[in-house]
């Protein structure tokens, strides 16, 4: 293939999407009861934030992803979807404005491009690649990364893939460990069972001190999840794959192009909304801030399926939910 600056934000043809879950009547009563919490410990409609929060609670994946990281044990799940709450009122990553963290993705060093095998988004993570101090805007640009990967996924699909290549990465560009334990809470604390697959390639030597200091920071979930150069042909298909790691997308990063790409296949405005998110005057209307999780996750799978097979139909390229 020929050298491109496409980045690539749709899987590949015939991709099928997994792993699907499938829950017992007592595990969607559990997520009943979790929503229904979650509805008491939301904030007062009146708030600006409060449109973005109920988005957020109601996208499918979240209740379900929440139950599933504190392995059903309900008071458990309480207390981390509540830490999420007050971390994302804080934070607000849906609201951020694109051009306040542009700046740290002028050198590519965290990008979006391509899906593995079964439909997870892909970002690439170059700490070689550094270009700005150290600063709170670095984890708001990762923080917008991972919103923008959540807005790619297919539908059905849950968790992305991360792919981090040493290549080039010096004491000097590599994060601190400080630094790195920030990160860590926010992908273990706030995006529970978003993280698919940690991939780390071009380890040097000299930066095994990095992954032994923050062995203890890691949650036994995700250091399952974590591996060492593996054969990334088994993981991602060789169309998706970036030609630097042997695949067949010879994508060559160029700043402007990729942020337009980007920022237009997330629907993203200059403000950090949606194009088509909030709906005038919504924080206006008074919405229910619960709702019957059985129709969350079995009548919103159905709509999915719906949805995907006229995608199908529309772009000639199908996209299949894993039974």
């Amino acid at each position: 293939m020929s050298p491109t600056t496409t980045v690539l934000t749709t899987p590949a043809p015939g991709t099928v999407v997994g792993p699907i879950y499938e829950y017992s009547e007592e595990q969607q009563a559990k997520m009943a009861e979790l929503r229904e919490y979650a509805g008491t410990v939301m904030l007062p409609s009146s708030d600006d934030y409060y449109p973005w929060e109920l988005r957020w609670l109601n996208q499918p994946d979240t209740i379900p992803r929440y139950m599933r990281s504190a392995k059903w044990d309900l008071p458990d799940a309480k207390k981390r979807i509540l830490a999420t709450l007050e971390w994302r009122r804080e934070f607000k990553p849906d609201l951020i404005r694109p051009d306040e963290v542009k700046i740290e993705s002028e050198t590519g060093k965290i990008i979006i491009n391509g899906f593995d095998k079964d439909g997870r988004p892909i970002i690439y993570m170059r700490p070689g690649r550094e270009n700005t101090e150290t600063s709170p805007r670095q984890l708001r640009h990762l923080v917008w990364c991972l919103e923008r990967a959540k807005d790619l996924m297919p539908p059905g699909q849950e968790s992305l893939v991360i792919i981090v290549d040493y290549k080039s990465t010096t004491l000097r560009t590599n994060p601190s460990i400080s630094v790195a334990r920030k990160v860590l809470n926010i992908l273990q604390q706030h995006y529970v069972e978003t993280l698919g697959r940690a991939i780390v390639v071009n380890l040097p030597f000299l930066l095994n001190f990095f992954y032994k200091g923050i062995a203890p920071f890691l949650d036994p979930v995700t250091r399952d999840k974590m591996r060492f150069n593996p054969d990334l042909f088994e993981l991602v298909p060789a169309s998706q794959l970036d030609a630097d790691f042997g695949g067949e997308h010879e994508y060559e990063f160029e700043p402007e192009s990729y942020w337009d790409q980007i920022i237009a296949a997330c629907g993203v405005t200059p403000e950090g909304t949606r194009v088509d998110f909030p709906p005038p005057g919504v924080h206006n209307t008074s919405q229910s801030a619960s709702s019957n999780i059985s129709s969350i996750s079995d009548n919103k799978v159905q709509a999915d399926v719906t949805a995907i097979s006229v995608e199908a139909v529309e772009s000639a390229q199908p996209i299949q939910i894993a039974s």
